[in-house]
């Protein structure tokens, strides 16, 4: 537990030392140290209103999935959008993502939008205008076609007091443990370090025995096996999709 804490300790205190604000007009630039798919460090927009806070991405994420081509205008996409961005508690307006904070909650609402940012990039990165399931959509599919009872866009509030947004929840049976799911669309080196941190802070507060498992999509993309050792270092299975059948009993179980 002491570890547990002074791990999380030295990650916060590394994000605070490696966030940028930078004041342009009315605004303040925020640079933060978390990567885009472009790996590019993701920059955040900081105005204040009255005795509050507008923190937006200044419509970026969105705009830059439509430029590369990716339709997220479908019945589906629209409501799979809105359905990560309530998790985070972000509001969406056009194309921009938004949220608003006070001198209280502002830590708390930052990283929430990072968070929706981080989420929405790798949800949508690489869905072709054409084809009309994410990711997400085909896990889930492959859950219900192999009979594995879940639940979906679950969160819990980890140990950092910070929420954590996982993909599946599915609960512990008489034979198996809690399993806590995460898919993965983009796989780099960030999605894993970002997943990493999210188990680490959630474990400790759910039960003993759960385990985290990761569903990569290797379809278009190879997995490299620095992830694979990374994430099997912090007791976290990854699952390639196309070798998903092979743990239908374990998930199901």
């Amino acid at each position: 537990m002491e570890n547990l804490n002074l791990l999380i300790n030295n990650y916060y205190n590394w994000l605070k030392e490696k966030t940028d604000f930078k004041k342009i007009s009315n605004y303040y630039k925020i640079t933060t140290p978390y990567l885009d798919r472009h790996n590019d460090y993701i920059q955040i927009y900081l105005k204040k209103e009255n005795d509050n806070f507008i923190l937006t991405d200044d419509s970026y994420t969105i705009e830059d999935l439509i430029q590369s081509g990716c339709n997220i205008d479908t019945p589906n996409r629209k409501k799979l959008l809105q359905i990560v961005l309530n998790g985070y508690g972000v509001s969406l307006h056009n194309e921009e993502l938004f949220v608003k904070a006070n001198n209280d909650n502002f830590p708390l609402k930052k990283h929430n939008l990072i968070q929706a940012i981080l989420a929405v990039n790798d949800m949508f990165y690489l869905t072709k205008p054409n084809i009309e399931n994410l990711f997400f959509e085909d896990v889930k599919n492959w859950f219900d076609v192999s009979d594995i009872r879940y639940s979906e866009r679950v969160s819990f509030m980890g140990h950092s007091g910070y929420p954590r947004m996982f993909d599946f929840l599915i609960s512990k049976s008489k034979n198996a443990p809690e399993r806590i799911i995460k898919t993965v669309n983009n796989p780099r080196k960030a999605s894993a370090d970002n997943i990493i941190l999210e188990w680490l802070d959630t474990k400790e507060i759910r039960p003993e025995n759960s385990k985290a498992y990761t569903i990569i999509n290797n379809r278009e993309k190879t997995v490299s096996s620095s992830i694979i050792e990374a994430l099997q270092n912090y007791d976290i299975t990854p699952i390639k999709f196309n070798e998903i059948d092979r743990y239908k009993q374990e998930l199901a179980a």
